[in-house]
């Protein structure tokens, strides 16, 4: 039945893109976990009607739309629903952000920035695509910083920021 479901609203999305602003809210109890991803790759790259799915989405939307990101073919015109996302105070959203698309398009400074917002949330810096290949000295500065904060605080260090400064 979901089956059905996901396959007749992705061809709706297909014949009219504005269905997807009906479908997209229902489409992971109605059509299971990889239906929001199904509707978007039907929307083709349409990157308007993604930011509009995006801003009125709530957080397990958005997350469907920052988790979708790298199949949809944007190139860098989402950055800016990355940024939104590392301005969350959702765990789980700013993790997205700093997925493979985040990482592949996010300026060095944002990326630090989000790095640093991981850390201060507690969310694993394993969570964070690319890291070791964006790691550079300015972020492991930003880094040693905040431990030498966090010391002088008597507070612990997180230990995957010790194993990087």
């Amino acid at each position: 039945m979901r089956d059905e479901w996901q396959t007749e609203a992705v061809r709706r999305v297909e014949a009219d893109p504005d269905a997807i602003h009906l479908l997209f809210p229902q489409a992971e109890r109605k059509g299971g976990p990889g239906a929001r991803r199904a509707l978007l790759k039907a929307l083709g790259g349409d990157h308007a009607r993604i930011r509009n799915l995006y801003e009125r989405g709530d957080s397990g939307e958005r997350l469907a739309i920052l988790s979708a990101l790298p199949e949809l073919d944007l190139g860098p015109a989402a950055v800016d629903l990355v940024e939104d996302a590392l301005r969350a105070n959702d765990t789980r959203l700013v993790a997205a952000a700093l997925g493979p698309y985040g990482s592949a398009w996010l300026d060095d400074h944002a990326f630090r920035q989000g790095v640093l917002k991981c850390v201060f949330m507690s969310i694993p810096l394993a969570a964070v695509t690319g890291l070791q290949r964006r790691f550079d000295a300015e972020l492991a500065r930003m880094l040693s910083d905040y431990a030498a904060e966090l010391r002088a605080a008597d507070r612990p260090v997180p230990g995957d920021v010790l194993e990087r400064i």
